[in-house]
């Protein structure tokens, strides 16, 4: 048998060398591909978040649509004009409405179990004070001002539901935006409502008790 061949120092020292060079090579490229695969994921990121605003403010827009038509349709001014006039006008809104409704957009909102039961109670508050418009309006519409209150971070007039608005804290940022954007429509449908009363009542006296239930499940 014969013994082991002597070893060069110089030579196994070049040849540790190469080795540690090819690895240190092979680890910095997978760092440059982290590097820009991190980065082609921060721009997606920013494009899935302008993606969930343009289709927030088209859900919106839709919204606005829906209620101006309504309002239109309902409005004092549809019942003062003739009743040809009236037909015509209405069959436009009819078809306006129609076109607006096949518009459809959904942002589904990400919330965790307490989110999730934080919207459940604030939207439950809400439709019970929608529920007695009927009843008292005027009360309804205190209630639903204090509700609102609570939901805007600047001062408000009145008063403010301090257990609500614990309740809307509590809630996923995007739902205390709609949250507070539904509270508007009503108070807005309220007081658009409370005007055409007022001028029936004006115009017809007491004959006009029937039509204020109509204006108010319209609400």
């Amino acid at each position: 048998m014969e013994p082991p061949l002597p070893s060069c120092p110089m030579a196994q020292a070049k040849i540790n060398a190469k080795a540690h060079e090819g690895r240190f090579s092979r680890s910095s490229s997978m760092a440059d591909r982290s590097s820009r695969l991190l980065e082609s994921l921060d721009q997606l990121e920013l494009r899935v978040e302008a993606l969930r605003e343009a289709a927030s403010a088209v859900e919106q827009e839709k919204e606005i649509l829906l209620e101006m038509i309504h309002s239109i349709q309902n409005s004092q001014e549809m019942r003062q004009i003739s009743d040809g006039e009236r037909e015509e006008l209405s069959l436009t809104a009819d078809r306006l409405m129609g076109r607006t409704l096949t518009v459809e957009v959904s942002v589904e909102t990400i919330r965790n179990p307490q989110q999730q039961e934080s919207l459940r109670h604030a939207t439950m508050i809400i439709d019970e004070v929608v529920s007695k418009f009927l009843d008292d309006l005027e009360n309804a519409k205190s209630h639903l001002m204090s509700l609102y209150g609570a939901c805007s971070s600047e001062v408000p007039p009145g008063p403010i539901d301090q257990k609500f608005q614990s309740i809307v804290i509590g809630c996923a940022l995007e739902d205390q935006k709609k949250i507070k954007r539904r509270l508007e429509t009503l108070l807005r449908n309220i007081e658009n409502s409370d005007k055409a009363i007022k001028l029936l009542e004006h115009s017809k006296g007491a004959g006009s008790k029937a039509l204020k239930q109509t204006s108010l499940k319209q609400v």
